[in-house]
């Protein structure tokens, strides 16, 4: 098979990276969930050496994301564990969690679930880093956000941007408080949360 590729990596993960290379500076095991083809993984692997960066993904996605790992032979990839947040979570834990482009796709019970696992998973002052898009006081942030919320909408019932404020909440009673909210390009934005000790 062929390398799976996402246009939208390719576009965003140059503004991600100069997040993550702050935000992650100090951080050394980052579960990366919904890896989705790999091309995040090694990029951000490739400029954060520091970082063992696991992807996780539904089984279905982890012969895509092992052709992406297998071509770049990084010492700091791990082979992917396959993980559906309705599922089995690994036993690890990490000092960092990123997700790209998941809550919208996700069933909300989907996302529920996806929090209350992350105790069971992350260190004492494990940061979450969540890019997307995201709504704020029940309206869309632009026109495209509104037009992809359609588009998403008719692709399936489960799927549409979320709530800023419903993530927030999960997030607090998971034990994560949000310690910053970052303007991206495309109208999407990178949250973070820090687990509180």
């Amino acid at each position: 098979m062929d390398k799976p590729t996402a246009p939208s990596c390719e576009r965003n993960r140059d503004p991600i990276l100069e997040v993550l290379r702050v935000q992650f500076a100090d951080r050394q095991h980052v579960l990366e969930i919904g890896s989705g083809t790999g091309q995040h993984a090694v990029h951000f692997a490739a400029a954060l050496p520091h970082l063992q960066w696991q992807c996780s993904d539904r089984v279905e996605n982890l012969p895509g994301i092992r052709l992406w790992l297998d071509e770049a032979a990084l010492p700091n990839t791990p082979a992917p564990l396959e993980l559906d947040v309705a599922g089995s979570w690994p036993m690890a834990r990490y000092d960092a969690v990123f997700s790209a482009n998941t809550l919208h796709i996700m069933a909300w019970d989907e996302v529920e679930q996806l929090f209350e696992q992350l105790p069971a998973v992350t260190s004492g002052d494990a940061l979450l880093a969540v890019y997307g898009p995201f709504n704020y006081n029940g309206r869309y942030t632009s026109d495209s956000n509104a037009s992809f919320d359609q588009w998403l909408q008719a692709r399936g019932a489960h799927m549409r941007i979320r709530d800023a404020e419903a993530v927030d909440a999960l997030a607090e009673v998971a034990g994560f408080d949000l310690v910053d909210d970052i303007a991206m390009p495309a109208n999407n934005r990178i949250r973070l949360w820090r687990r509180l000790r």
